[in-house]
Order: C-alpha cells, then structure tokens, then sequence
C-alpha cells in the first residue's frame, strides 16, 4: 500500500513541475501579441532578460514559459506569448495565445 501511495505523489508531482525561470516577468505592456517579432530569440537560452526582451518586442501582456514535457492549459489568451524550451533551457518555439 505504501508504494502505492508514494507512486500517486510522483505521478502528482510530475503534473505540478515548476518553472526553472524564477524571477521571469509575468506581464507586459500591451494586450495583442505578435510572436513573428520574437523569433530572433530561437535558440537562445531562457533567462529573465530574455523574457522581458520578448514581451518588450511582442507587445504581449503576459508571458507562459513552457519546459519541455510540461501540461499546459489549451486555453487561448491573444495577449500571451509562449515561450517552449528544450531540455538544456533553450527557446524552442515561441508563439502567441
């Protein structure tokens, strides 16, 4: 019973992986967004800097920074940018919505 239990936390725990960018602005300026500006980034490695460089070139109002295998909602915001990185923290994709 017990390992049955601590395999139901990690299964758990693995829905709820944190963002390894802490300190990543959340927000922007604007409200619309335009990710066509931002792929200049591709390829570079996320940081707090780099977060804030792509809603400063967006216009988006909010940033989701996605890690690679992460559960993410299929909800559309037209005003956030998403930012996917690879295993080694670097920018995959980044798209609107």
């Amino acid at each position: 019973m017990k390992k049955i239990a601590i395999g139901g936390l990690l299964l758990m725990s693995a829905c709820t992986t944190p963002s390894p960018l802490n300190g990543i602005p959340e927000a922007g300026g604007g409200g619309s967004c335009n990710a066509a500006r931002a792929q200049s980034l591709l390829g570079r490695t996320a940081t707090t800097e780099l977060g804030g460089e792509a809603l400063r070139l967006t216009g988006a109002s909010g940033l989701r920074w996605i890690p690679p295998n992460s559960a993410v909602t299929m909800d559309y915001s037209p005003g956030r940018l998403n930012i996917e990185l690879d295993a080694q923290n670097r920018v995959t994709r980044i798209r609107c919505g």
